[in-house]
């Protein structure tokens, strides 16, 4: 019988090769998201024969410095951290760069992430229809969901959204403070109008959005959002 030998980041299911080489071929820099339980971190870096040099990088914690009151893995949060990072890599001389996230999964929140780096000013290959809509962007959900839980249960919405009220934040204001910070970022006035993403649903197959697990999903994790609970990783670090 014989024995096939794999490198060790293949058995261990860290490392994906093709796309890496692909990234080294094509001398580009890359972006990598990692999204946690609580934070989210995305970086810049130049791949070199010695290794990654990270360019410039970004993290959730850091909005805390422009004042922001939210959660710090929300979709809000990750287009903020996106944004950053973005305004970021173009003081350090780069406007071009393409996503890298190994063997993780791109999810609804790298995905705004890659938004908010791209409208930061950073040239990346992104389907638009990849991308949340802008209504999710803004926390426009998470306001519309803090409305509806408080006329319905006063007690509900205190605890749910215990630690946004003890920051000094109502969560029915995410879109207003959500505006307020992207500009203390950017300096630039809003460009994000808050969309109902039912227009960007029309584009999909008709009668998708009616499922009824596809809108279970959806209000599961608008809850999940809204209140800051945990959620898994979407992955380990790997390259």
């Amino acid at each position: 019988m014989t024995h096939i030998r794999t490198l060790k980041r293949i058995r261990q299911d860290k490392t994906n090769y093709r796309k890496r080489a692909a990234v080294i071929l094509g001398r580009h820099s890359f972006v990598t998201i990692k999204v946690s339980d609580q934070n989210v971190a995305a970086q810049l870096l130049k791949p070199t024969k010695t290794g990654d040099i990270v360019l410039a990088s970004a993290h959730s914690k850091e909005l805390a410095k422009h004042g922001w009151k939210g959660a710090f893995n929300s979709l809000p949060a990750c287009y903020l951290t996106g944004l950053l990072l973005g305004t970021k890599a173009l003081a350090k001389g780069t406007s071009d760069a393409v996503l890298y996230i190994g063997k993780d999964k791109f999810t609804t929140r790298v995905a705004a992430c890659l938004r908010g780096v791209v409208e930061g000013g950073v040239k990346m290959p992104v389907s638009e229809d990849s991308l949340p809509a802008d209504e999710r962007i803004v926390g426009q959900h998470i306001a519309n969901y803090a409305t509806a839980l408080k006329a319905e249960n006063q007690d509900a919405y205190n605890a749910r959204f215990s630690s946004l009220l003890k920051g000094g934040l109502n969560p029915e204001e995410y879109p207003t403070h959500f505006e307020e910070i992207r500009f203390k970022i950017s300096g630039k006035p809003a460009t994000l109008k808050p969309k109902k993403e039912s227009e960007k649903k029309e584009k999909k197959k008709e009668g998708a959005e009616g499922k009824p697990k596809a809108k279970e999903k959806a209000a599961k994790e608008d809850k999940k959002e809204a209140g800051g609970k945990k959620e898994k990783k979407a992955g380990g670090s790997k390259k």
